[in-house]
């Protein structure tokens, strides 16, 4: 996986979210921490997809560590998918 901003060994993932691109991964990042009231904003990663070059064929996750607290998954699974996303296990 190439990343931008990689996670750090010490914070694991308790939640990955993947979007279609940048700007709904940053849309989603600011919408998550008001409507569930996240302490930290989740951290963006870009996730090229295997096999090609081109920096728009790239996919976007938004990380939510322990910091995010206790999140219902199946609410979470909506929510990517109001930006035609979906929620991966970590």
């Amino acid at each position: 996986m190439s990343q931008e901003n990689a996670v750090p060994a010490d914070e694991e993932p308790r939640h990955i979210l993947v979007l279609p691109d940048r700007d709904a991964a940053e849309e989603a990042a600011a919408e998550l921490v008001g409507r569930f009231g996240l302490r930290e904003e989740p951290q963006l990663v870009r996730d090229a997809l295997a096999g090609e070059d081109d920096a728009e064929d790239a996919q976007w996750l938004l990380v939510l560590t322990a910091a995010a607290g206790d999140l219902d998954p199946a609410e979470l699974d909506a929510f990517a998918g109001e930006w035609d996303g979906w929620r991966e296990e970590p």
